[in-house]
C-alpha cells in the first residue's frame, strides 16, 4: 500500500500468516512469493498507520506545508520477505531531493515503522542501524533491542520484555507465588525473556523456577508430551508462558489430551489477547489466566476511517487494491473475478464492492480494545513530531556541526535519529510518549484476567496496571475483587516449594535444590526471628532472652535474695527474732544489773556484747533485697565491724577471767592493774578500729558493686554484689577468724578454773560453734551462685550469732529467771558447795 508525499514513511506489517516460495534456485526464472492466510488484525494495523498519516496531514499545527506519505509492505510473517521489504524501502532513497513540482529522484524514506517480531526487528534493525535509518517498532519486545551499540537507530513504542518481566515478578510477589514454571518459545523473544526472567527473579528474591522448558516450533508431539509431563509432575501451580499464539495452541492441545488442570497461567503480551485461545474447549484449562497486555488506547475517528475501506477506493494502486480486495473477500466470503495475482482462490460468490461493513461482524471494526494499533499510532506520530522538531530548527542555532540545521532536501537519517531521541508529546488518550537513552518508551502495561462466564463465553477484563513514570517511578496496581480464579475454592492458588517458615524459625536450605525449597529450623535458645522466612536468627541483647516461641526477646528474669520469697522471708524473720531476743536479754540484764550474775566479770562488756550481737543480727538484713551500691558497700563493712566488736568483747572477757583467777593466787595481784575498766574499753576499741581501717581501705581501693551475673543461667540474671577485692574480703574474714581463734584458745586454757560458774567454759563452747560455722561457710559460699551465696552468708551470720547468744547468755538467763537462789556471790564463787 502506497501513498505519495513530500516525506514518505515506510512500514512492514503481517497481513498474511503464511508464505510459499515456488522456486528459489539461481537457474530458475524468478517467481513472486505467494502469501496466504489473511490476517484481519494485521491489515487493521496497516490501516491504522494510513489513518495516522491522513490525520497528521490534516493537522495544520503538525508538519505544516509538508505532506506525509507511506509505503506499507506485507512481511507474511517471514524474515526473508520482511528483510526484502526493508531493503526495498531504504534503497529507494536518493542523495538529493528537491521540494519542487519537478522533483528529482524518489521520495526519501524518513523512517520505518515495524517490525512486529523481535527476531525480524533484530535482523532488519542491524542493517538499518548501519545507515542510521530510524526504525520504530510497535510490537518487538526483546530486551536485547535496548543495546544501543548494536541497534543505534532502533526505537519502540511497546515496553521492553525487561519491564514485562518485572511486571510478572510483581504479580508473583503480590500473590505469594514463589514456585513457578516457565515455558518460552525457541526464538529471540522467548530465550531473551527467559534469561531476563531468571536474572530479575534471582535479584528480587521473589521465588524460584521449578522448571524451564523451550517450546518447539511446529507440532512436535513427542517434545510437547515431555514438556506437559514435566508440568504435570511438578508441584508448581503457576505456569508462565513467553511465547506466540501458535506455540500456545500446540501446547494446549497436549494439555487437553493429558487433562492437566488446576494450573494458574500467566501470559506474555504476545498471546494475552489471543481470541483463538478463548474457546469453550480451552477455558476449563485457561480460565482465570492472568496476562500482561500492552496499553489499551483510544483513537478518535479510526472507526469511521475503517468504514470507508472499500475496494473501489483503491483502484489506482495495484498493491493496495490487492490487499483490500483480499480483506473484502475474507470478510464477506466472496471473490473478485479475475482473482488478483498471488491470491489463492477459494471459491464463493462474486464480490460487488457494495457490501456494507456495518452489517457484518468482524474483528476489523472492533475498536474497543486497541492495543497494537495504539502503538502503531504512537510510532507514526513519533516520526512526525521528530520531523516537525527538525523543521522548527533556526539556522545558526542547530544541534549539528557549525550550528547547522537539517533540511528535507538534504536529510540524513542520523539527523532524524537525533530528533527522534528527544521527542516528548502527549497522545489524545493522555499518554506521554518519549524515549530514553536506549530507545525505549515510557513503559506501561495492563494486567488482564480471562473471565469464564457462566454461559461459556470468555471476557478478557483489565484488572490492573504496571507503569513507570519519570516522577513516581514504577507503580503496580491490581484489583483482586475483579479477578476470576478457575479453582474450586475461587481463591488464588498456593504455589510454593516449601511453606513459609513462621517467626521463631529460620530457613535451612536443602542441599542440591533451589533456594525456595528448604526446611524450617527452630531458633536456638537466646536467639529469635520475628519475620517470616528469616534466613538467620538474631541473638537477643544481653539483658534479654528468647521467648518460648523464639519469636521475640523478653527481659531476663532478675534473681536476687528477695524479701518476698520464702527463703528471704525465713532469713528476715530469723534475723528480726535474733534482734528481738538480744533486746529482751539486754532488758533483763538492765533490770537485774545489781545482781551478782550480771555484775560478775564486767557487766559493761556484757551490755556491749549484746549490742554487738544485735548489730550482727541486723547487718544480715543488708544481704536481703535488690543489690544497690550503698547496700553492697555497707553489708560487708557492717558485718565485719559488728563481728569484730562482738569477738573483741569475748576476747577481753576471756582475758579478764584469766587475770582474775591469776590474781587470786599469791603474788598475782599486780596483773589486775592491766585489766581495769578503761583498759577493757580501750582494747575493744583498738581491735574494732583495726577492722574499721581494713574496711575503709577496701572500700576506697576496690569497692563492692552490684553486678549482673549471666554465667550460671542463660535465661536469668543473677543480681549480686561482687566483693571487688578478694584480698580485702579475705583480710576482713581472716581478722575475725584470728580474734575468734585467739579467744577460743584463751577460753580453752581457762575452762578448768575452780569456779561454780566458770564463764570460760561457755566462751570455749561458743567459739567452737563460731569457728565451725565460719569454716563451713567458706566452701559453701564459693560454690553457691547468686542469691544462694547471699543466703549462705546470712545463714552463717545468724548461726554464729545465735551460737554466741545461746552459749554466752543462755545459762545466765536461766539462773537469773529460773534459779534466782543461785544468783548470789557465794553461789557464784562456789563456797559452801561440795564437789
Amino acid at each position: 500500500m502506497h501513498k505519495a508525499g513530500d516525506v514518505v514513511l515506510g512500514a512492514m506489517f503481517k497481513v498474511h500468516f503464511f508464505s510459499f516460495f515456488p522456486d528459489l534456485s539461481f537457474t530458475s526464472k524468478p517467481q513472486s512469493t505467494i502469501c496466504h492466510g489473511f490476517d484481519v488484525l494485521g491489515f487493521r494495523h496497516a490501516q491504522t498507520m494510513a489513518f495516522a498519516v491522513n490525520e497528521i496531514n490534516r493537522n495544520s499545527n503538525l508538519l505544516p506545508n509538508v505532506t506525509l506519505g507511506y509505503s506499507l509492505y506485507d512481511n507474511c510473517v517471514n524474515l526473508g520477505i520482511g528483510f526484502r521489504a526493508a531493503m526495498s524501502l531504504i534503497n529507494g532513497q536518493e542523495e538529493e531531493f528537491i521540494l519542487e513540482e519537478s522533483c528529482v529522484g524518489a521520495s526519501p524514506i524518513a523512517g520505518v515503522v515495524g517490525e512486529s517480531s523481535s527476531t525480524r526487528s533484530i535482523a532488519i534493525s542491524t542493517v538499518l542501524g548501519l545507515y542510521r535509518v530510524p526504525m520504530v517498532s510497535y510490537f518487538a519486545t526483546c530486551s536485547c533491542l535496548s543495546d544501543r551499540q548494536k541497534f543505534p537507530s532502533f526505537f519502540r513504542t511497546i515496553p521492553s520484555d525487561a519491564f514485562q518481566v518485572r511486571a510478572m515478578i510483581q504479580i508473583l510477589k503480590r500473590f505469594g507465588w514463589t514456585w513457578t514454571g516457565l515455558l518460552v518459545s525457541d526464538d529471540d523473544y522467548g530465550l531473551h525473556a527467559a534469561r531476563s526472567f531468571q536474572s530479575d527473579l534471582a535479584q528480587s528474591g521473589g521465588g524460584c523456577l521449578a522448571y524451564l522448558e523451550v517450546l518447539p516450533w511446529g507440532n512436535d508431539q513427542a517434545e510437547l508430551r515431555r514438556i506437559v509431563d514435566v508440568m504435570k509432575k511438578s508441584t508448581a501451580r503457576v505456569v508462565i508462558v513467553f511465547a506466540h499464539e501458535d506455540h500456545v495452541i500446540h501446547l494446549m492441545k497436549e494439555v487437553m489430551k493429558q487433562n492437566v488442570t488446576a494450573r494458574q497461567w500467566i501470559a506474555s503480551e504476545a498471546w494475552t489477547s489471543g481470541v483463538v485461545l478463548q474457546t469453550p474447549d480451552l477455558m476449563p484449562y485457561l480460565g482465570g489466566t492472568l496476562g500482561i497486555a500492552i496499553r489499551r488506547g483510544e483513537i478518535p475517528g479510526l472507526k469511521d476511517f475503517l468504514l470507508r475501506t472499500r475496494p473501489d477506493l483503491h483502484h489506482n494502486s495495484s498493491y493496495g487494491n490487492n490487499m483490500v480486495n483480499q480483506f473484502w473477500e475474507h470478510t464477506f466470503q466472496c471473490r473478485f473475478a479475475p482473482p488478483p495475482a498471488g491470491w489463492v482462490e477459494s471459491g464463493g460468490a462474486l464480490c460487488t464492492g457494495e457490501e456494507d461493513l456495518e452489517n457484518v461482524e468482524t474483528e476489523f471494526m472492533d475498536v474497543s480494545d486497541l492495543r497494537p494499533e495504539y502503538n502503531v499510532y504512537k510510532a507514526v506520530y513519533s516520526l512526525a513530531y521528530a520531523l516537525d522538531d527538525m523543521l522548527q530548527c533556526v539556522p545558526g542555532k542547530g544541534p549539528f556541526s557549525r550550528r547547522s540545521c537539517a533540511t528535507l532536501q538534504r536529510l540524513k537519517p542520523w539527523q532524524l535519529v537525533y530528533y527522534l531521541q528527544n521527542i516528548n508529546f502527549t497522545t489524545p488518550f493522555g499518554d506521554q510518549v518519549s524515549f530514553d537513552e536506549n530507545g525505549d518508551c515510557l513503559p506501561i502495561y495492563d494486567i488482564m484476567n480471562w473471565h469464564w462466564l457462566p454461559d461459556g463465553r470468555t471476557k478478557v477484563q483489565t484488572v490492573g496496571a504496571f507503569k513507570k513514570s519519570v516522577i513516581k517511578g514504577e507503580e503496580f496496581t491490581i484489583d483482586e475483587d475483579k479477578m476470576f480464579w478457575n479453582f474450586q475454592s475461587k481463591e488464588p492458588p498456593r504455589s510454593v516449594c516449601s511453606e513459609s517458615c513462621p517467626p521463631g524459625t529460620r530457613v535451612a536450605r536443602k542441599k542440591g535444590q533451589p533456594e525456595c525449597c528448604f526446611d524450617c529450623i527452630s531458633c536456638s535458645e537466646g536467639k529469635i526471628s520475628n519475620t517470616t522466612d528469616a534466613t538467620e536468627c538474631t541473638r537477643c541483647p544481653e539483658d534479654f532472652w528468647s521467648s518460648p516461641q523464639r519469636d521475640h526477646c523478653v527481659p531476663k528474669k532478675i534473681e536476687f535474695l528477695s524479701y518476698h520469697e520464702p527463703l528471704g522471708i525465713c532469713l528476715k524473720t530469723t534475723s528480726l527474732l535474733g534482734t528481738f531476743i538480744c533486746a529482751v536479754i539486754l532488758g533483763i540484764f538492765i533490770y537485774h544489773r545489781s545482781t551478782p550474775m550480771v555484775r560478775a566479770n564486767n557487766s559493761e562488756l556484757s551490755f556491749l556484747l549484746l549490742i554487738s550481737l544485735k548489730l550482727c543480727f541486723l547487718c544480715s538484713l543488708l544481704f536481703i533485697g535488690r543489690p544497690r551500691l550503698w547496700t553492697c558497700q555497707l553489708r560487708h563493712a557492717a558485718f565485719g565491724i559488728s563481728f569484730v566488736l562482738c569477738v573483741s568483747c569475748i576476747l577481753v572477757k576471756t582475758m579478764v577471767v584469766l587475770a582474775v583467777f591469776k590474781a587470786s593466787k599469791p603474788g598475782g595481784g599486780a596483773s589486775l592493774k592491766w585489766f581495769g575498766a578503761m583498759q577493757q574499753r580501750g582494747t575493744v576499741l583498738v581491735l574494732t578500729s583495726i577492722q574499721a581501717a581494713i574496711c575503709t581501705v577496701w572500700l576506697v581501693s576496690s569497692s563492692p558493686v552490684p553486678h549482673k551475673n549471666t554465667q550460671y543461667h542463660n535465661d536469668k540474671i543473677l543480681y549480686e554484689c561482687v566483693v571487688g577485692s578478694t584480698i580485702g574480703f579475705a583480710v576482713l574474714l581472716g581478722y575475725i577468724g584470728l580474734l575468734a581463734i585467739l579467744s577460743f584458745l584463751l577460753a580453752f586454757l581457762a575452762r578448768n578454773l575452780p569456779d561454780n560458774f566458770n564463764e570460760a567454759k561457755f566462751i570455749t563452747f561458743s567459739m567452737l560453734i563460731f569457728c565451725a560455722v565460719w569454716v563451713a561457710f567458706v566452701p559453701a559460699y564459693v560454690n553457691s551462685p547468686g542469691k544462694y551465696a547471699d543466703a549462705v552468708e546470712v545463714f552463717a551470720i545468724l548461726a554464729s550469732s545465735f551460737g554466741l547468744l545461746v552459749a554466752l547468755f543462755g545459762p545466765k538467763c536461766y539462773i537469773i529467771l529460773l534459779r534466782p537462789e543461785r544468783n548470789t556471790k557465794k553461789a557464784i564463787m562456789g563456797r559452801g558447795t561440795t564437789k
